[in-house]
């Protein structure tokens, strides 16, 4: 069975060819800055990569570019578009109504214009990915696959915040969480490593990249996670702030005279370890940084780590203890640097990195940088998102 993931942003679509005998990737690449007039599309397929510029005005013509070069006569991975027996879509926001992903259909698209409000900024791109989808290739089913799904099993005593109740009954405002396809895959990797019964894991699986999350799982399910209503909350990230007094806001306007939408664009996309080093919301520029003896970059990296060892030691608190632990995501899998600050001073809790292992792990492998006497198992574990959506395609078409 072949199956397309595909990823809209709102400027981007990535996509993915599986061939699921087998779980291979058999071509992927992404096409960028669509509605741009130097808009282009990377393909990589049989070892080889192909770029080609040409004018995407809306998400539809990137697909069927895309469709185009899956089916090309002299690069092409596949003979025909029948090949193709189901599309997956990485769809931000499900809101309460999806704890599962779900094929979609007229009354899924109905609802899922309805949850654009909660994710403005994706939702619109990734319901234009399904529609073309829908529209170039007739009678395929589309699978969306929510970022949220998987937070759906939190308790409300976790997801509910201190406003007034009929703000959550009026207008659903609750902690959502995101990166749900990541925690997923990583919590059930984690399984497989600790072999214990799944009913009895308790695991932390931190996600770390230009947007952050730390996830509490017990029993294989989400029971916490840092971020909230929106990616914003949690950790500090890439550009956005992360947890702060939202009574900052309004002394921030009263002192600067930005507008409540000029403020959530300064903590989304100005903020961050951009804000705080004043250069760029990269990690890898904030590195350089650090080996400079910039002392701003130096504080970005230690008030992430810093914040990341609040919640590991909270869900620890929260679940009763944690058997397993892992960094996932492009910084977490990355960052020898990053990831045993967030774990200095945790040996009490039974968490002993294992300094040699973590720093000499291979590139894109599961590796454990634990001690071998730390009671707490602490891994790498690379993510895979487009693997989930993909067997989440096979597990509702079959």
């Amino acid at each position: 069975m072949k199956v397309l993931v595909i990823n809209s942003g709102s400027s981007s679509l990535k996509y993915q060819l599986f061939d699921m005998n087998g779980e291979k990737v058999i071509a992927k690449g992404n096409c960028e800055k669509i509605g741009a007039k130097d808009s282009f599309i990377v393909y990589k397929a049989n070892g080889k990569e192909y770029k080609f510029d040409e004018f995407f005005p809306t998400h539809s013509e990137a697909m069927n570019k895309v469709l185009s070069v899956l089916t090309d006569k002299e690069i092409g991975v596949l003979k025909s578009l029948d090949e193709v027996e189901a599309f997956g879509h990485r769809v931000l926001h499900g809101g309460e109504i999806y704890k599962d992903s779900v094929i979609v259909d007229d009354k899924v698209l109905a609802n899922l214009e309805e949850l654009k409000p909660l994710g403005p900024l994706h939702m619109p791109a990734n319901i234009a990915g399904i529609k073309s989808c829908m529209a170039l290739c007739k009678g395929k089913p589309n699978i969306a696959v929510f970022d949220t799904a998987f937070h759906q099993t939190m308790p409300d005593y976790a997801y509910m915040y201190g406003l007034p109740y009929r703000d959550y009954e009026e207008f659903k405002i609750r902690k959502y969480g995101f990166h749900g396809t990541s925690h997923k895959y990583v919590s059930g990797e984690l399984a497989k490593l600790t072999n214990k019964p799944i009913e009895q894991t308790r695991f932390i699986t931190v996600h770390l990249g230009n947007g952050s999350s730390l996830c509490a799982e017990k029993g294989g399910k989400s029971v916490d996670t840092s971020m909230g209503f929106t990616p914003l909350e949690g950790l500090v990230m890439g550009t956005r702030c992360g947890d702060i007094d939202a009574s900052v806001l309004e002394y921030l306007s009263e002192k600067t005279g930005m507008t409540l939408k000029e403020l959530t664009t300064y903590m989304n996309k100005k903020s961050g370890v951009l804000g705080i080093n004043g250069v760029s919301g990269d990690m890898r520029d904030n590195d350089d940084l650090i080996k400079q003896g910039n002392k701003r970059a130096i504080l970005a990296q230690n008030m992430i780590c810093y914040r990341v060892k609040k919640y590991i030691g909270s869900y620890a608190a929260a679940m009763g203890g944690v058997d397993a632990i892992a960094f996932t995501g492009g910084v977490g899998e990355n960052s020898k640097e990053i990831r045993e600050e967030c774990l200095q001073g945790l040996e009490f809790m039974g968490i002993k990195l294992d300094k040699n292992k973590n720093d000499n792990l291979a590139r894109g492998v599961i590796g454990e940088i634990s001690a071998d006497d730390s009671k707490v198992k602490v891994y790498r574990i690379p993510t895979n998102e487009e693997l989930v959506i993909a067997r989440d395609c096979v597990r509702l078409t079959k």
